[in-house]
């Protein structure tokens, strides 16, 4: 039954329109958010090691695209990106409220990836920001390295949202030989 519109004391005391529930702190909301903090952080782990284990291994024969020029804006490459939206957005359909955070933190970092990764690294957007920040900067400069190296293997920094010191990344082409094979393709 409508009682107009609430009085100051009702404001003042939580007793307005909401539920006295709903303004305690919600303990499974906190949850949701760590559960989502969490896999968002995770998914730099899951991203580095699929780069290096499965795009730079037997998913090559996609992810060669990346590291080839080519014009327009998609490449075969582009295929992990779809399955990592897929995942996340089945799990967010189909999942319990935990699930479905989980989603929610690797959409996010699918999205998060598209702004720094094919954004500010590979300039695929129209307005093509230099990174000045020195984080942005030196993940800018990891992934160019990344890139210089032709080949599949010897690469270094395969992460998307961290990178190595250049004197690490330095060191690492150096202990590698940092030069493809003959005959591999780029």
């Amino acid at each position: 039954m409508y009682q107009g519109h609430p009085t100051l004391m009702q404001f003042k005391t939580n007793q307005a329109i909401l539920p006295q529930s709903l303004c305690k702190p919600h303990p499974p909301m906190i949850a949701h958010l760590l559960i989502f903090l969490c896999t968002l952080v995770a998914m730099e782990g899951v991203g580095t090691l699929a780069h290096k284990y499965i795009m730079h291994g037997p998913g090559w024969w996609l992810h060669r695209s990346h590291h080839e020029a080519h014009l327009g804006t998609l490449e075969a490459n582009d295929v992990y990106l779809l399955a990592l939206a897929l995942a996340a957005i089945g799990l967010m359909v189909l999942g319990d409220p935990v699930v479905q955070c989980i989603g929610a933190g690797a959409a996010a970092y699918g999205v998060i990836y598209v702004v720094f990764h094919d954004g500010l690294v590979h300039r695929h957007w129209p307005v093509r920001p230099s990174p000045r920040h020195p984080y942005l900067l030196r993940l800018y400069q990891a992934h160019l390295m990344h890139h210089a190296i032709k080949g599949r293997r010897n690469s270094v920094s395969f992460g998307f949202l961290y990178a190595p010191s250049q004197a690490t990344l330095n060191a690492q082409v150096q202990a590698s030989g940092g030069l493809a094979p003959p005959g591999e393709a780029v």
